[in-house]
């Protein structure tokens, strides 16, 4: 059993620790956050310790999941690091790419894999995609669609201190779009606008609703569409299309039924509300992949460098959206 350290007691992190107590192969051993009655509730919830510090945390367990606010990941990275741990960290790693660079300097050569939290990578059906292109199901793989609309607008503190919709929402979808490519991105235009909530512009420089289009270096195409709200649900699809066909990864319901009357047909159960229950299936196997990569020493299925490529296309994109024109990506990297 990996014993596993939890820094971070918010939303995600107790949804991580619940995902650490369904694993086989893992146990929570010992939880921290800077607010005690949040740690204190994950310890008496989930019978492990609570430690009064990061460095006490990280010193009691084999491996360490890092849920805290993104300021604080690369400082945790790295004392994971040097303390010999595997590392999980929730993306992004920094919304500096000076500072990603810095840390990924800092843990070059010390012992212990780093996973970045990009879920999707693990969802079932997205994966399905992945390997029915890689079958030869779909030709030559020559377009990838991702439409990404969250079921509302966030608080407007988590806005302001998010680092902007490139790098908060839109970086899944960049490093979905590297999973599905399997090329790098040579290229990136972006367009945005404030449609939902005009503040985000006025105030934040900040937009709500982003159109990105991408190229890689051999000409395949990647169309991502992004918006802070769908009064329908949280709407996630994957379109991979190719030249002998295609193959679509779909939104998630509840379930299948479908009702059919005199006022409406085919009426079905409304998308799964948001990220924790559309992607539950990818967060046990993402949690899953990195127990055994960190038992065995093996490579990670996502990697620092993937989070690092996945902010380099962000700022490409903010590059974009401010200049208006494609900007190779680099220009950035």
């Amino acid at each position: 059993m990996l014993k596993i350290a939890l820094l971070g007691c918010g939303r995600i992190g107790k949804m991580h620790a619940a995902t650490i107590a369904r694993s086989p192969s893992a146990k929570l051993a010992v939880a921290y956050d800077p607010v005690s009655e949040a740690s204190s509730q994950v310890g008496a919830q989930f019978g492990c310790s609570v430690a009064s510090s990061a460095e006490e945390a990280i010193a009691a367990a084999d491996a360490v999941l890092i849920a805290t606010s993104t300021p604080t990941h690369a400082d945790l990275i790295e004392a994971a690091a040097k303390a010999g741990k595997a590392v999980f960290c929730e993306k992004p790693i920094d919304l500096s790419l000076e500072r990603v660079a810095k840390c990924r300097k800092a843990i070059a050569g010390h012992p212990g894999i780093v996973q970045i939290g990009f879920n999707r990578r693990f969802d079932p059906g997205h994966r399905a995609a992945r390997d029915a292109a890689r079958n030869g199901e779909v030709g030559e793989l020559q377009q990838v669609i991702i439409t990404s609309r969250d079921p509302g607008l966030a608080p407007w503190s988590y806005l302001e201190a998010s680092g902007g919709i490139f790098r908060d929402m839109t970086i899944h979808d960049f490093d979905l779009a590297r999973f599905m490519l399997e090329e790098e991105v040579d290229e990136v235009f972006a367009t945005g606008s404030a449609l939902i909530e005009p503040r985000l512009a006025s105030e934040l420089g900040d937009v709500d609703s982003v159109m990105v289009v991408m190229r890689t270096q051999s000409g395949k195409l990647c169309h991502i569409n992004n918006s802070r709200r769908a009064t329908y649900g949280y709407d996630q699809r994957v379109e991979l299309f190719g030249s002998k066909g295609m193959v679509i990864s779909a939104n998630r319901r509840a379930h299948e039924l479908k009702k059919y009357g005199a006022e409406s047909t085919g009426v079905s159960e409304p998308f799964l509300n948001f990220f924790i229950e559309r992607y539950v299936e990818a967060f046990s196997a993402g949690l899953e992949s990195f127990i055994e990569k960190a038992i065995t020493g093996s490579k990670p299925d996502a990697t620092f460098e993937d989070g690092e490529r996945a902010l380099v296309l962000a700022e490409a994109a903010i590059r974009s959206l401010a200049e208006r024109r494609f900007v190779k990506v680099s220009e950035v990297s």
